[in-house]
């Protein structure tokens, strides 16, 4: 890297703005919709997608309720031309729908594009070319008036083609391409002379469009273009300000919300930011930005994994494990500290009937977009007590006293230290249920009976035991089975100790249904607990308590 980029990378130049209103300003409503997935994102792939796949993946798009989809390039292969015809041909495109098509400002190019639209019944023909010093010094070499020319004259070829498509009812969307580095009074200038030769009205808009073809300054610049350009656009309300951020810095969905603070209407971009180099604006991302400030974006997203599948087999790119809202692990927590924060919240949620979603770490609930909860704690050696507590609670129905968590947390974040991995939820019960259940040494319950003592309230226990591996039958008497028990094993000699809490709960429901219980006791200034889980509710207090028993013998 260069001591001194100052010498080679220049900043872009800040725009001249009075009195901005954009920073004052918040989002009230979603934006028009425009996909460019079948065109800005195909050509972007390494394999474009062939005409199956593009149907596939259309076919989403109309599902998740876009209602304006550039569905291709027609004029740059025959693969797109045909695409675009068999969706005319074969009556694939809703009545609610337009098919937008792109076109360079070249004759022969935009004839051809009026010969894929035949017999549609609504399009959009987007017209662009690039206007920036840089293409105009490098790629053209060509002056102001010279690339305004261009524009104009494959705008008034457009405004004579229109007679040949009269069963369509054509929208005109007009690019600066690069825009975002094009000087802001020579872009409004060039606009406005498409405007003057197409002659938009309030009933029939032009689509200006002014894209961030390359990601070149912050969002917060982004946005002074963008209401500097709306603000001094004669005519403002025949025109639809469309925005078609890139993401060469990182920042295309904060410069496309800034831009709609700024006054834009539309914005144009991909599923999961598809798009040449670092990527389109992500429309995902943006929708769902919008729902978790309570705005709907009028688009579905409710099914995100089947959008997810059936994105990366047509496109054969994959969505990054951190990518918001749809990665594998955005509704994961391995953290302690998170986890057991999600936990509170997802309890009092249940335990309150909320409706205002309030969980920590949680920006949307998860089975808003078919997400499921299964996957928000995940154990790791970084997770902690509330982690573990809340896989065994929503996974095996094991309401685990609070007083337990640490214990059973440090267990089992110690066994994913241990195997230097992340833990499944099998795994994490089997260690449970090692450790906390199945402990059958010293003492193994065989058989039992319960008998109530003439003229008393208390029972006494007959119970057949393993102690060390030898059978023994012990004896006691208690104001209860689980006294009667801990009775029975001290008159065998047992240690000293004695119950400090019980709990117990059903699992899952039913005739069926079985019953875990929860026994702490203290013995020697320590305390252990033991779970029990039988069919049996007095069983299963029984079991806990043995439990309990046996692990203090382990320490």
């Amino acid at each position: 890297m260069l001591k001194n980029p100052i010498n080679k990378y220049k900043p872009l130049p800040a725009i001249d703005i009075k009195n901005r209103q954009w920073p004052d300003k918040t989002i009230t409503r979603a934006p028009i919709w425009c996909s460019v997935d079948l065109r800005d994102g195909n050509q972007a792939l390494a394999i474009p997608m062939n005409i199956s796949e593009k149907l596939k993946l259309f076919e989403l798009l109309v599902e998740i309720g876009f209602k304006e989809i550039e569905v291709g390039f027609p004029s740059a292969s025959e693969t797109e031309f045909q695409f675009v015809r068999h969706l005319i041909e074969k009556k694939l495109i809703p009545d609610d729908v337009s098919i937008q098509v792109l076109t360079q400002a070249r004759e022969h190019l935009i004839r051809k594009t009026f010969d894929s639209i035949q017999g549609s019944k609504s399009a959009v023909v987007h017209l662009y070319n690039s206007t920036s010093p840089l293409q105009r010094k490098v790629t053209f070499r060509m002056s102001k008036e010279e690339i305004k020319e261009i524009a104009t004259t494959g705008a008034e070829l457009i405004k004579s083609l229109l007679p040949q498509v009269p069963e369509t009812k054509v929208t005109l969307e007009y690019s600066p391409e690069s825009f975002s580095d094009t000087e802001v009074d020579y872009a409004l200038e060039i606009c406005e002379a498409i405007i003057d030769i197409w002659e938009p009205t309030v009933d029939n808009k032009i689509i200006l469009n002014l894209p961030a073809t390359v990601e070149v300054s912050t969002p917060n610049v982004h946005a002074d273009q963008i209401e500097w350009f709306c603000g001094n656009l004669r005519n403002r309300e025949t025109a639809t300000i469309s925005l078609h951020t890139h993401n060469d810095r990182g920042t295309g969905i904060a410069a496309t919300e800034l831009g709609l603070l700024a006054g834009a209407d539309r914005v144009e971009g991909t599923l999961f930011g598809n798009g040449e180099r670092t990527g389109n604006l992500d429309l995902i991302t943006v929708g769902l930005n919008l729902y978790s400030s309570g705005i709907h974006p009028n688009l579905d997203f409710s099914n995100i994994e089947k959008i997810r599948q059936i994105y990366e087999t047509c496109t054969r790119m994959t969505v990054h494990e951190r990518h918001p809202y749809a990665g594998d692990l955005v509704f994961s927590a391995f953290s302690g500290s998170h986890q057991d924060a999600v936990k509170k919240g997802m309890d009092l949620r249940k335990k309150e009937e909320l409706v205002e979603w309030e969980v920590p770490y949680l920006l949307i609930d998860p089975e808003d977009i078919g997400r499921s909860y299964e996957a928000i704690i995940r154990i790791n050696s970084q997770s902690g007590k509330g982690g573990v507590a809340y896989i065994l609670a929503r996974e095996f129905g094991l309401d685990i006293p609070k007083s337990m968590h640490v214990e059973i947390g440090n267990f089992v974040s110690s066994k994913a230290d241990e195997l230097k991995r992340e833990l499944t939820t099998a795994e994490i019960y089997e260690m449970f249920s090692d450790a906390f259940i199945k402990v059958e040494t010293p003492i193994k319950l065989k058989s039992y009976e319960m008998n109530r003592v003439s003229n008393s309230d208390d029972l006494k226990c007959n119970a057949d035991i393993l102690f060390n591996g030898v059978e023994k039958t012990i004896h006691g008497q208690g104001n209860g089975p689980i006294n009667a028990l801990v009775n029975a094993i001290k008159n065998e000699g047992g240690e000293d100790f004695k119950l400090v809490d019980y709990r117990q709960h059903s699992i899952g429901g039913g005739s069926a249904t079985e019953s875990a219980a929860y026994i702490q006791i203290n013995k020697a200034n320590n305390t252990w607990y033991g779970c029990g889980v039988d069919t049996s509710i007095e069983r299963a207090s029984l079991k806990a308590l043995i439990c309990a028993f046996n692990r203090s013998f382990k320490a």
